[in-house]
């Protein structure tokens, strides 16, 4: 027998529960309509905020393969008009980091920069005020369990892209950004290792959630 089939084989120790999540958007008290007021909600909003502003904002914009990375990006783009502010935002990876303490620190550094190469940036007032939000997470069963490769796989094909999100994308806070839930299932509970690497190295970026489903299958059914 070789080894990929027997990996497909593989009884897992603990069955993989498909969940889902709805989202609630609460609006914090943090606003800013200008460079130091938005310095000042980065420094003092809730880690929420930032997950809200970077990493769950790709599932509002799941379809959409380019554009801003992250909503301060579109925000000092679009609303105050600094486009190179916007532009440094848009290039910031959320991949890099593994806590919201050090995203938190980037993108106050990446704005102190902009504040003091750029002098007349200061005077400049949006219109639209950047309201800081988070969600608080209901989440839902699937009805959906894998207990082998083969049962994670079907089990993804059939399951919509905010279980994707819930445990590829929104894991990453329960996580502090170092992995997501396949990663750690396909690692603890079926023992591959390879396979659970690969997926967390998949960019969220450059994908849909449809693509990014895409992916996790392409991986796993060479494994399967």
């Amino acid at each position: 027998m070789s080894s990929t089939s027997s990996v497909g084989l593989t009884q897992a120790r603990t069955p993989f529960e498909f969940k889902s999540a709805a989202p609630l958007l609460f609006i914090e008290r943090e606003q800013a309509r200008n460079l130091e007021e938005l310095l000042h909600a980065l420094k003092t909003c809730p880690d929420a905020s930032i997950f809200q502003h970077t990493f769950r904002t790709l599932e509002e914009h799941h379809f959409i393969k380019e554009g801003f990375s992250n909503d301060f990006a579109q925000w000092a783009y679009t609303d105050l008009r600094e486009v190179g502010l916007g532009e440094r935002l848009t290039g910031l990876d959320v991949r890099e980091f593994t806590s919201i303490a050090k995203l938190r620190e980037r993108l106050i550094q990446i704005v102190e920069e902009f504040r003091d190469a750029t002098p007349s940036a200061k005077d400049s007032v949006s219109k639209t005020p950047f309201y800081f939000c988070s969600s608080k997470i209901t989440v839902l069963p699937t009805q959906r369990s894998a207990k082998n490769l083969p049962e994670f796989i079907e089990g993804l094909k059939q399951v919509s892209i905010h279980s994707i999100h819930y445990h590829f994308i929104e894991a990453r806070l329960r996580r502090e950004l170092e992995t997501n839930d396949f990663s750690i299932w396909f690692r603890r509970d079926l023992g591959m290792e390879k396979e659970a690497k690969r997926l967390n190295q998949i960019d969220i970026y450059t994908s849909t959630l449809e693509g990014v489903r895409r992916k996790i299958l392409q991986t796993l059914q060479g494994a399967a």
